[in-house]
């Protein structure tokens, strides 16, 4: 008899299904009050940059040998810049967004999201951060197969403990500001990639975090949905959020404000300009 195929799903979309699944086992029962937040982040302090790193160094050991994977990185990011982290692979541009991004810890060096030194928090409270303090938004969408446009968007809020109702009310919001309140109940399959990635910018949208951090989110679109994607990062720029995307494209860093390039473990260069060109 031949051997069955086994599917074999990503497993951070696998735990946020069973997740879901879970909690709609648990509907029918009262709603909980969200649980009591830990300390964390606070957006709104007047004069603090989102983002400071102060002679960071991340390094990895392979073997009996060290790989330097960032050195002595110091960056500042201010509230409501639109900036794009420009690198080749192996330029240390991943590891740098990894940091940012709380999924990862500097060897040696400071970094303060939100004035907030993270080398003390623990994992349970980084994890905290992460979904109400960062929207990501990845190459590859990473949303739920079997789940509709507006459940994958209500998902930050469920790992946040918010009520049905708000949580509803919020997903719906946020898929309005990109454009698709006509597809509120449409499962990924019945969506474009570039209708998918706007489903993922709706997530990241939808806990109001303190940066979107996007990393390379037209690599798997094409040209028209890039555009579009890229026209969606500067609205919401205009509109005072912190854009932080991560890319190997110079016909995407040219939308941001600022361009920041690396290359092998340090900052070369950090351009301010006004955003143009077009994706091609």
């Amino acid at each position: 008899m031949p051997r069955r195929r086994r599917y074999v799903e990503r497993p951070a979309v696998a735990r946020a299904q069973r997740f879901l699944e879970s909690r709609r086992e648990r509907s029918s029962r009262p709603a909980r009050q969200a649980p009591v937040p830990r300390p964390r982040p606070r957006s709104s302090r007047p004069g603090v940059p989102v983002i400071e790193l102060d002679d960071v160094h991340k390094t990895y050991s392979v073997g009996d040998i060290a790989v330097h994977a960032l050195r002595g990185v110091g960056l500042r990011i201010e509230r409501g810049e639109y900036v794009a982290i420009v690198g080749a692979s192996g330029s240390g541009k991943t590891t740098l967004m990894n940091i940012l991004g709380c999924l990862d810890t500097p060897t040696s060096g400071t970094y303060r999201l939100n004035g907030l030194d993270v080398r003390g928090v623990d994992e349970d409270a980084l994890a905290d951060i992460r979904n109400r303090e960062i929207g990501f938004v990845f190459q590859s969408f990473n949303l739920i197969p079997r789940t509709r446009a507006q459940a994958n968007v209500e998902l930050p809020l469920a790992y946040a403990g918010l009520h049905r109702a708000a949580r509803q009310e919020r997903a719906v919001a946020a898929l309005r500001q990109v454009g698709l309140s006509n597809r509120v109940h449409h499962l990924p399959s019945e969506l474009s990639g570039g209708q998918q990635q706007r489903v993922a910018i709706a997530r990241a949208l939808v806990t109001n975090p303190a940066m979107i951090l996007a990393d390379e989110p037209t690599g798997a679109l094409d040209t028209v949905s890039s555009a579009e994607v890229l026209d969606i990062f500067g609205r919401l720029n205009e509109q005072g959020r912190t854009i932080i995307l991560i890319t190997h494209e110079q016909s995407v860093a040219v939308h941001a404000r600022r361009v920041i390039r690396i290359s092998d473990g340090t900052i070369i260069a950090d351009e301010r300009g006004e955003p143009t060109g077009a994706v091609g």
